[in-house]
């Protein structure tokens, strides 16, 4: 009899957690995805919140049927579902899945083929948007620090996404990695603070990972109160990495950090990005834009001109 991810194994290699919340049409494949691995020394821990739809009575059947471990807890939300499944995970390395989304069937054989004890493992995704596909391969690099693993990630078309990286668990745990609970956007708030504080990192160009982007997804949400509240948080996690991040770790890290702030003030009305701005600006985001070029410099002109919001707003309206 095959083994589908139990549990009870203490020594397993890959700890899959899994936050389920209202995304009944999309659990089947996303669990599927897991239980159809060719890998098979993995546990899987679905962290289920209390759902308006079937997403529970789907977790489960899964559960029950491949003797997976359930946690429940009401009103988590996704940071503090992602910090408990890890709380119970037993595996030498950690993934991350959203409910949505699902891996490829080959993902954990891939990853355990090429594994020698680092601390990271980057590897690439796919978009899904209703019938399209597009697949963000990025190159293979060999292991190195952190600081060095940045400088190539920084170019890739996702950077911070928690569910694109195996995480070793010594290593997250021996740091007390947690995602900041009860905040929009907690991948920007975590993510860059592990790249920076790992040891060793490999990438590779495998595509394991199908990102199913769905139009009543949080990230896809229009309710512009949430675009505020996750401008807040942003600010919030900013200044928790920043404080933790180490005064010898890659400059480009603070880059991001700052593109990605200014980035997201641009996207909000005029008001309150200028609001923002001028936070920004107290912060000093402004000095450390990425990039030397001609391109890079208007670009930046822009941004501090209030160009670059009007040149986004336009966009929007195209």
């Amino acid at each position: 009899m095959k083994n589908y991810g139990i549990l009870k194994m203490k020594t397993c290699k890959f700890s899959i957690i899994i936050p389920i919340y209202n995304v009944e049409n999309y659990l089947e494949k996303c669990l599927d995805s897991v239980v159809s691995q060719t890998y098979k020394n993995y546990e899987c821990i679905l962290v289920v919140d209390k759902s308006s739809d079937k997403s529970e009575e789907i977790a489960d059947k899964y559960i029950k049927k491949y003797n997976w471990h359930k946690v429940y807890e009401e009103n988590t939300g996704l940071a503090k579902a992602r910090n408990l499944g890890v709380d119970k995970s037993n595996g030498d390395y950690i993934i991350f899945l959203d409910g949505d989304d699902y891996f490829e069937k080959d993902l954990l054989e891939k990853l355990n083929s090429i594994i020698k004890n680092e601390d990271l493992i980057r590897y690439q995704a796919r978009d899904i948007i209703n019938d399209t596909y597009v697949d963000y391969p990025e190159k293979n690099y060999d292991l190195m620090s952190g600081n060095d693993a940045f400088e190539k990630i920084i170019n890739f078309h996702y950077v911070e996404n928690a569910w694109l990286y195996a995480y070793n668990s010594k290593f997250y745990k021996k740091n007390h990695f947690k995602f900041m609970e009860n905040c929009i956007a907690e991948d920007y708030g975590l993510i860059p603070l592990i790249i920076s504080k790992a040891k060793s990192v490999k990438i590779i160009s495998y595509i394991g990972y199908n990102y199913v982007q769905r139009q009543n997804s949080l990230m896809n949400n229009n309710n512009y109160l949430k675009k505020i509240k996750k401008m807040d948080d942003m600010l919030k996690q900013y200044n928790f990495e920043i404080e933790n991040i180490s005064k010898y770790s890659n400059p480009l890290f603070k880059t991001f950090l700052n593109n990605s702030l200014i980035y997201y003030s641009t996207t909000l009305k005029y008001k309150d990005f200028k609001k923002y701005k001028k936070i920004l600006k107290e912060k000093d985001c402004f000095s450390h834009l990425k990039g030397k070029s001609l391109k890079y410099k208007i670009r930046n002109f822009m941004i501090k001109s209030n160009a670059y919001f009007y040149y986004n707003y336009i966009m929007r309206l195209r």
